[in-house]
């Protein structure tokens, strides 16, 4: 029985990590494309249902997480993720404003080849039991730069969008009404913001350490 259910998630693993790198690989072929022939401000339109389709995906992977089929601690998926997330739905989709701006353009190119990168070496470990040592290299090494980069573009856009948040009251909720209960949408994204601050470093410094395993593992293989 145990081994049934083995292969079932296996195989489970190597279909919805091939199926959202080939969403994040659309969003990369229409990004790189759309910054060629019309430049940052056209990037958005050109990827937003499959943006949004490979970003949601990602809610999985806190389930995953949750009830043990990856390894991956959900203290570091859900900040990730529930960022992301954020910025996709919160920010992008909810604020047209900010579409055009040049961040959508390196907020894109680094989610998707971070996550293409990620995903195919995932693939490569459930479908193979191994990833190419080249493979393995690329997923603990180009974070080194595209993380920064992705970090960056999401701070700035959801400063880009208080000015908006802020004169819309877009999913601000005004007292008095019969939950007795407030809530203001622009100072919940001056608090996201907040938590950049320490969870960015945070992050990046599990992202560090589990390089340094992987790649001290490999030397050893």
């Amino acid at each position: 029985m145990a081994g049934i259910f083995s292969s079932l998630r296996r195989l489970y693993l190597v279909i919805y990590n091939w199926t959202v790198f080939l969403g994040w690989l659309q969003v990369l072929y229409l990004a790189v494309k759309t910054l060629k022939e019309s430049g940052p401000e056209s990037v958005y339109a050109a990827v937003e249902k499959p943006l949004i389709l490979a970003q949601s995906a990602a809610i999985i992977e806190i389930l995953h997480s949750l009830i043990g089929m990856v390894r991956s601690p959900v203290t570091a998926t859900l900040p990730q993720v529930g960022s992301r997330l954020y910025v996709t739905w919160g920010i992008l989709y909810s604020f047209p404003e900010v579409r055009s701006h040049f961040l959508v353009g390196s907020l894109v190119m680094s989610w998707s080849i971070t996550e293409i990168i990620r995903y195919s070496f995932f693939g490569f470990k459930e479908a193979f039991g191994f990833a190419p040592k080249w493979l393995l290299w690329l997923r603990y090494s180009t974070f080194l730069v595209m993380y920064p980069v992705g970090i960056s573009s999401e701070v700035g856009l959801i400063y880009k969008a208080l000015p908006y948040l802020r004169e819309s009251g877009k999913y601000s909720i005004r007292m008095p009404n019969k939950w007795n209960f407030s809530f203001d949408y622009y100072y919940n994204a001056l608090l996201v913001l907040g938590f950049y601050v320490p969870g960015s470093p945070h992050l990046y410094g599990y992202m560090l350490g589990q390089r340094k395993k992987a790649l001290a593992r490999a030397k050893t293989d």
